[in-house]
């Protein structure tokens, strides 16, 4: 799906991109982390998150982009910003799996919170790839709302929340793939 002349733009746990060239596809690795992709195709504009867990634990109100309610919070009010009109947006929905049986099934919260996060927001979910046991690159064209994924062998995965130092901390030299 990434053509030849189109730039990738990798979008982490915790992120989320608003754009609107259409040689610009965002992508993601998701395992139980859910991605909404979400555009407004008179507009030609789109964005994706990627978060990490439907809440915080303990404390609801935590604003952070990890956590499912601020990162779909921040994906809508960038693409509103950015020009979209809220009657006009629609939404599909990847991720959600759970890829090692001996972890609790974080995947199926975040698929739940998610649509249900939709559903009550009114944008129409056009398609959904959620659940499994398989992790999912994600391809997603801001542009045209065309998405793709593409499933991963289970071993290849890392789900390691991605950590960004503290401000005022030097960051370490290490390297982190997932």
């Amino acid at each position: 799906m990434i053509a030849a002349g189109q730039k990738a733009i990798l979008v982490i746990q915790g992120e989320f991109r608003v754009l609107s060239r259409p040689d610009e596809v965002l992508s993601t690795i998701l395992g139980s982390c859910v991605a909404a992709c979400i555009w407004d195709e008179g507009m030609q504009l789109g964005g994706m998150n990627h978060f990490l867990l439907a809440q915080a634990q303990g404390d609801p109100a935590v604003r952070d982009n990890r956590y499912g309610v601020h990162a779909m919070e921040m994906l809508i009010n960038g693409l509103l910003r950015a020009g979209a009109r809220r009657d006009r947006l629609k939404a599909k929905l990847f991720g959600g799996a759970k890829i090692a049986a001996n972890l609790r099934d974080i995947g199926t919260s975040n698929a739940d919170f998610a649509r249900g996060f939709l559903k009550t927001e009114g944008i129409p979910c056009l398609a959904e790839s959620l659940g499994g046991t398989q992790a999912r690159r994600v391809l997603f064209q801001p542009a045209t709302g065309l998405a793709r994924q593409l499933l991963i062998p289970n071993e290849a995965v890392d789900e390691k929340p991605q950590r960004t130092p503290p401000p005022g901390t030097a960051a370490s030299t290490g390297i982190e793939l997932f």
